[in-house]
């Protein structure tokens, strides 16, 4: 018997639909996919404390890993029909620290600049949800198939 589960998504967005539910690792640190639309994602990391380093203070490998997590979204947003092989991986990855995040929870949204044959070009905000304060920004490439 085929389930839902078993059947492989029809589009990019589809795809990270199905995944963020099920990724242990996602599940860990708590992000969540709030909309995913034609190359742009919008996740959210709720305030916890296994995510902080110095008291209230987001840790800042949580944060870097909330921008690949933006990149990989953005990166197969959208109604495009996903390739024969459902896989992916970051290729590069930057990330400029502004301000520390503070006992709060944090706003992801992650754009895809240039998609390529199977390189995506992404830019990632992090912001504050209570005062959208600028926390970080990044960039990367990911390649999908």
């Amino acid at each position: 018997m085929t389930t839902t589960a078993d059947r492989q998504p029809a589009t990019g967005s589809d795809a990270m639909r199905a995944f963020f539910p099920t990724s242990p690792f996602i599940d860990t640190l708590g992000v969540e996919l709030i909309d995913i639309g034609e190359g742009t994602a919008h996740l959210r990391l709720p305030f916890a404390e296994s995510n902080t380093t110095v008291g209230p203070m987001v840790h800042g490998g949580a944060i870097g890993a909330c921008v690949d997590l933006g990149i990989m979204a953005a990166a197969w947003a959208g109604d495009d029909p996903v390739p024969e092989k459902l896989r992916g991986v970051t290729v590069s990855m930057s990330v400029s620290f502004i301000a520390p995040a503070m006992n709060d929870d944090i706003e992801i949204v992650a754009t895809r600049l240039r998609k390529g044959r199977r390189l995506n070009h992404c830019a990632v905000e992090i912001r504050t949800r209570a005062d959208d304060g600028l926390v970080a920004t990044g960039s990367g490439v990911y390649q999908t198939g």
